[in-house]
């Protein structure tokens, strides 16, 4: 079974997890500038995503721009991973591939610890993806603990490009944003984003 086999509920027994739905988690973060490109660059392929209406062209054209501008954002201190497998632990069926992977580390060319935030792209409803998600975030959270680069939190967040949901691994508690943003309010996931990487 690989990530994308995960419901919610299969996730939260098998790791035992606590899952707390209940907070805002970033009302405090405050949006960030978006440069002129990416906006130009989303009016023109957003529709066009939305038009065609898969995982891989919201991915494409949606969600990947948007990262690579939060890694210019960071002036390039962070790596950005999509479509890599990440094969952790097959007896707990932690294997796979991830849509994008972010680590903290600016090496490009290996996937290097402490990994941050996993992004799963969906083409209709975000919530779907939340088991798939938080799977992915333990796996990196074994990840950095095998590569004894640990961190105190991992984020994830699911999105269809236009609709964005945020979610934080703490130990065995995942905490899901109350929050859904929306692509309208670029400022504020690109702040999110820059927040989890502080």
């Amino acid at each position: 079974m690989a990530y994308n086999k995960f419901t919610l509920d299969k996730v939260k027994e098998q790791f035992n997890l606590t899952v707390d739905s209940t907070l805002s988690l970033f009302q405090t973060v405050q949006p960030v500038m978006v440069s002129a490109r990416l906006t130009e660059t989303l009016a023109e392929f957003t529709p066009l995503a939305v038009a065609i209406n898969t995982e891989k062209a919201r991915s494409e054209l949606i969600v990947a721009p948007v990262l690579a501008e939060l890694r210019k954002a960071t002036s390039n201190q962070i790596s950005l991973f999509s479509g890599t497998t990440l094969n952790v632990d097959p007896k707990q069926h932690l294997i796979g591939v991830c849509d994008f992977i972010i680590s903290r580390s600016p090496d490009q060319y290996v996937l290097t610890a402490p990994l941050v935030t996993i992004v799963e792209a969906k083409n209709d409803n975000v919530t779907k993806g939340l088991g798939q998600c938080i799977a992915t975030m333990i796996a990196a959270q074994y990840f950095n603990e095998k590569k004894k680069s640990p961190f105190p939190a991992i984020y994830g967040a699911t999105t269809s490009g236009t609709e964005w949901k945020f979610l934080k691994l703490v130990g065995q508690t995942v905490y899901i944003d109350a929050e859904i943003y929306y692509l309208r309010e670029l400022g504020k996931i690109m702040g999110i984003f820059l927040h989890m990487l502080s």
